[in-house]
């Protein structure tokens, strides 16, 4: 399963330069609910509701969303291998909240601090 973290989801909602291959949204996609915040968020500080809510709602729409579950959070809490920011920390305990019950997980980040830590945690990076 795919972890989709916000900067790839964000890349393809805004069509910046970058973007995941096209194969990715084909695949089970996963996220932490964290995700249906930050895509909100960066919308709504764009003003951008009217022209990209649809699209926030089909990104979402592929993505099964993880809550944030007292064992994630309390994973968040622990020192991750590598520095992180705290919505990352967030994302990866999620991630490895997943990878711990045997999913194979593979997380698909444009965003290298984050590309680090889930390689530190011994999960794959998309790209």
């Amino acid at each position: 399963m795919i972890y989709l973290d916000t900067s790839v989801a964000l890349a393809e909602l805004f069509a910046e330069d970058r973007k995941a291959p096209e194969a990715l949204w084909l695949e089970p996609l996963i996220s932490s609910r964290l995700l249906e915040y930050e895509l909100w968020i960066r919308v709504n500080a764009r003003s951008a509701a009217r022209t990209h809510g649809d699209g926030v709602r089909e990104i979402l729409a592929r993505v099964s969303l993880v809550e944030l579950v007292p064992s994630v959070l309390a994973r968040a809490l622990e020192p991750f291998p590598v520095p992180v920011r705290t919505l990352d920390a967030l994302h990866l305990a999620t991630a490895h909240y997943l990878a711990a019950t045997r999913q194979q997980v593979t997380v698909a980040t444009f965003d290298d601090q984050m590309r680090r830590g889930a390689l530190a945690l011994g999960l794959t990076a998309a790209f």
